[in-house]
């Protein structure tokens, strides 16, 4: 049975339209659960609150096959606003983790607004990525400065959790349970 780690956001940035992204990362990753665990995947998550390096040392005890950190995003000052769309990134030397990341990419794919949006990417820096013992890929649903993402977000939870889902047991060869 393979495992997931899941790690919805902790941090309390503001949604431009209201609300915080750790509540809404939260919100997604409960939408995930059923369907991962339907799927025959095992899912252990981060508690709300709890600090990065906290999440970071629970997934690497647990010897995970997949680490899913869930955020969003934001613009630099001087572009507010105006960003929009979600990325995966993955660590740039792990070729499990860009096939991870270009899967789970793919299916949101299907259901964004703008599907020429979505991309994926590889980092070095990110520290979730980088030192997590795990295949990982932070999900950066959208951005949270930008009025269309965060409206999206906010009206799209539990669709955003089952497509996510679904990408994670594909990234494993699993059947998908259709109903969570």
């Amino acid at each position: 049975m393979p495992t997931v780690y899941l790690n919805p956001s902790n941090q309390k940035n503001e949604f431009v339209t209201g609300g915080y992204e750790e509540y809404y990362m939260n919100l997604i990753a409960d939408a995930m659960v059923p369907y991962l665990e339907g799927s025959g995947i095992e899912v252990v998550r981060s508690r709300p609150g709890e600090d990065l390096s906290v999440s970071i040392e629970e997934s690497n005890a647990g010897n995970y096959d997949l680490h899913l950190g869930l955020q969003t995003t934001t613009s630099p000052e001087y572009l507010t606003g105006t960003l929009q769309g979600p990325s995966f990134v993955y660590y740039a030397d792990n070729p499990k983790g860009q096939e991870a990341a270009n899967i789970i990419a793919e299916n949101l794919r299907a259901i964004y607004p703008r599907p020429n949006l979505v991309t994926t990417m590889p980092s070095r820096s990110m520290q979730e990525l980088r030192d997590t013992n795990a295949t990982a890929v932070i999900a950066e649903i959208g951005y949270h400065d930008n009025t269309l993402d965060a409206m999206w977000i906010q009206d799209n939870i539990k669709s955003i959790g089952r497509i996510l889902a679904l990408g994670v047991s594909q990234y494993f060869g699993l059947p998908f349970l259709k109903r969570a």
